[in-house]
């Protein structure tokens, strides 16, 4: 599992499911920059690879992402002569 933690301006509870959303901006553009899309894509790449993403916020505090992505065995086979 992969953890990010920022001190930003935090999630409101109720926002928490739009958060992953595509151009699903939470605050307006004065206040945060950028498109919308940045989450939509970390989600795309959490599934794509089995695994999941969420996220745990505080307003005024900050946000935890959590990643998991599944775990694999890698099988090695030595080379033959």
């Amino acid at each position: 599992m992969v953890t990010v933690e920022d001190n930003g301006i935090g999630i409101a509870e109720a926002d928490l499911g739009r958060v992953f959303g595509i151009f699903q901006r939470l605050v307006t553009r004065d206040k945060v920059d950028g498109t919308g899309i940045g989450l939509a894509v970390c989600r795309k790449i959490a599934e794509h690879h089995g695994g999941r993403i969420w996220v745990e916020s505080e307003l005024d505090v900050g946000s935890r992402f959590m990643i998991a992505l599944p775990k694999i065995e890698l099988v090695v086979t030595p080379p033959q002569d």
